[in-house]
């Protein structure tokens, strides 16, 4: 499965930002997706996900500020901020997991590459 993320850029705190990530892949089954981030210096964390069923998780700190729309039939998935803070400011990496139509038993994550955001305050 391979992963291509857009959207990063600057955003003034307070200001929206909207994140794009497109999957394309054959012969697999595209199960949950989300989104991590990283700063420099600090660990990857992980920011929010929706499963293949729909059911959305985030970070508690983005929780009513970010949204995760995910188009199933484009293999597509948004991270919509608002409310953007300073402290969201990050590299931010989308991720699919998958497994194999022919063998359940094969399955991964992929990784989009990461777009950066800069939030201005």
């Amino acid at each position: 499965v391979q992963l291509q993320a857009s959207g990063g850029g600057l955003a003034q705190a307070g200001g929206s930002l909207r994140l794009s990530c497109a999957a394309s892949g054959s012969e697999v089954v595209i199960t949950d997706m989300g989104w991590y981030r990283q700063v420099p210096g600090k660990q990857r964390e992980w920011v929010a996900e929706v499963t293949r069923g729909g059911r959305t998780n985030y970070k508690d700190s983005v929780l009513g500020r970010f949204t995760i729309p995910r188009d199933y039939a484009r293999n597509t998935l948004v991270l919509q901020m608002n409310s953007l803070k300073p402290e969201d400011a990050a590299v931010y990496y989308c991720y699919a997991d998958y497994r194999s139509f022919s063998d359940t038993n094969v399955e991964g994550r992929s990784w989009g590459q990461g777009t950066q955001l800069t939030v201005s305050s």
